[in-house]
C-alpha cells in the first residue's frame, strides 16, 4: 500500500471556519483521487477553551458528514500555526491495494483499522478531548481509559502501541506544587505498569497545548511473525525513562518513592517484509539529560537536528537491525513544535536546510521543559 502525508494550509486567511473549509476541500480532493484518509490532525488558534470546544465539534462534524463510513481518526488541538494563519492540517493517506481498511467508532469518535498480509493496525486520535479540563490527573486517566477500551475491542493491549502522541494542557503549569507534565507522567506509568508487559516503550511525543486537559493519539500494531519492532536509542542522550529526579519538576506522589520519568523510546523501527518504518519521538536540544543552548533558539534547533541525524544514521540502524546499511530512506513527515511565534523563522530556515523537500508541520506549543524552545518528531520509510 502507498502511504503519504500531506500538510494543508489555507490559501487565504480568514476566520477559523473559512480556513478550515479551504483545508477540508483539499482533503476531499485527495480522497477523490483515490487516497483514503487515515489520520487527520488539525491545529488551531483559538482565543479560549469554549472556542476550542466549538471548533472541535464543528470540524469533527464536517469530517463525519463528508466521509461517513470512510472517516479518518481526527484530533483537533489548540496549538496555533504560524501567524497570521489560524489553522494547519496534517493528514495521513493510504492508497489501498489489497489492504482492508475499516472505520469503526468509539462512541462518536472514529478510529481506523487496517489489515494486510497478516498484520493489523489501529489508528486512533482525539482521545480525552474536552474531558476534565481543570484536572490533569482525571483528564489523563480518562484518555488512557478510552485507549484501553479501543485496544480491547480490537483484541489488543498496550503492548501493541508503537507510537503515541500526548498533548497536555498547560504542560508546564504547577498547581499546588504538582507540575501538569509530571502528573501526566505518573498516570502514564500507572497504566503502563497495569496494562503493558513489554520492557520497551512506544515511540512518543509529549508537548503542551493551550487550555486544560489531556488528549492522546496512538498507532497500535499487531504484527505477523516476520515483523520486528526494535527500539533505537541515541548515544548522545540518556534514555528518557532513565532520567534522574533532578530534571523532573514539581512534587511527587507521597504514595510513591519518587517521581516517574517520561516512559518512551527515542525512536522505534518496525521491520516489515518489503520496507521498514522508523518513528522518531519528540526530540529536543538535550545532551545526556541536560538542556543545551538555553535561551538560544538557533543553537537548540541545530542540536535538535543533530540528535535526529544521529537517531537515523544508517550505520547505527544497520547495527541494530543486523542488515546492510546500503539502503534508501526518506522522511515522510516532520512535525516541529516551537515555543514562540518569534522563533518560527529561525527554526523553519534550519529545518528546510537540513531536510529539503520533506512535508513539515510547524506549530506553536510549549515543550516539556521551561528552557526548551523547540522539538521535532518524524516518520521515515526505509527501503
Amino acid at each position: 500500500m502507498t502511504r503519504e502525508y500531506h500538510v494543508f494550509l489555507p490559501d487565504a486567511y480568514g476566520t477559523i471556519e473559512d480556513e478550515w473549509k479551504q483545508c477540508l476541500k483539499k482533503i476531499e480532493n485527495k480522497f477523490i483521487e483515490g487516497f483514503r484518509p487515515i489520520k487527520i490532525n488539525v491545529f488551531i488558534d483559538v482565543p479560549d477553551y469554549i472556542s476550542y470546544i466549538l471548533s472541535n465539534s464543528s470540524i469533527l462534524k464536517d469530517i463525519l458528514n463528508f466521509f461517513g463510513d470512510d472517516s479518518p481518526s481526527v484530533n483537533v488541538t489548540a496549538q496555533p500555526p504560524e501567524k497570521p494563519g489560524k489553522i494547519c492540517v496534517e493528514a495521513l493517506f493510504i492508497q489501498p491495494s489489497t489492504t482492508e481498511i475499516k472505520t469503526k467508532f468509539y462512541n462518536s469518535l472514529p478510529y481506523v483499522v487496517i489489515q494486510e498480509s497478516g498484520t493489523k493496525e489501529v489508528w486512533s486520535a482525539g482521545l480525552g478531548a474536552g474531558l476534565f479540563p481543570d484536572d490533569i490527573k482525571k483528564a489523563s486517566s480518562a484518555a488512557f481509559d478510552q485507549m484501553i477500551d479501543i485496544l480491547k475491542a480490537e483484541g489488543m493491549t498496550l503492548d501493541n502501541v508503537v507510537r503515541q502522541w500526548n498533548y497536555v494542557g498547560n504542560i508546564l503549569e504547577i498547581n499546588e506544587g504538582y507540575q501538569n507534565y509530571q502528573v501526566f507522567n505518573e498516570v502514564r506509568s500507572d497504566y503502563y505498569r497495569k496494562y503493558r508487559t513489554l520492557k520497551n516503550f512506544p515511540s512518543a511525543t509529549g508537548v503542551g497545548m493551550k487550555y486544560g486537559g489531556a488528549i492522546l493519539d496512538f498507532f497500535a500494531l499487531k504484527p505477523d511473525e516476520s515483523t520486528r519492532i526494535l527500539p533505537l536509542n541515541n548515544p548522545l542522550q540518556a534514555n528518557a525513562y532513565e532520567y534522574n529526579q533532578e530534571v523532573l519538576k514539581g512534587l511527587f506522589d507521597p504514595n510513591k518513592k519518587a517521581k516517574n520519568p517520561p516512559e518512551f523510546e527515542r525512536a522505534l523501527i518496525i521491520e516489515y517484509n518489503l520496507y521498514s518504518s522508523l518513528y522518531v519521538s519528540g526530540t529536543a536540544s538535550i545532551i545526556g539529560q541536560d538542556t543545551v543552548g538555553v535561551g538560544n533558539i538557533k543553537k537548540q534547533a541545530i542540536i535538535t537536528i543533530e540528535n535526529i541525524k544521529t537517531l537515523t544514521d544508517p550505520e547505527r540502524i544497520s547495527l541494530i537491525t543486523g542488515k546492510n546499511a546500503n539502503y534508501s530512506a526518506r522522511f515522510l513527515l516532520l512535525r516541529v513544535y516551537i515555543k514562540k511565534q518569534d522563533y518560527f523563522r529561525t527554526v523553519k530556515e534550519m529545518t528546510e536546510k537540513y531536510f529539503p523537500g520533506v512535508p513539515v508541520v510547524y506549530i506553536e506549543a510549549d515543550i516539556c521543559r521551561d528552557d526548551l524552545l523547540t522539538e521535532t518528531e518524524g516518520e521515515m520509510i526505509i527501503y
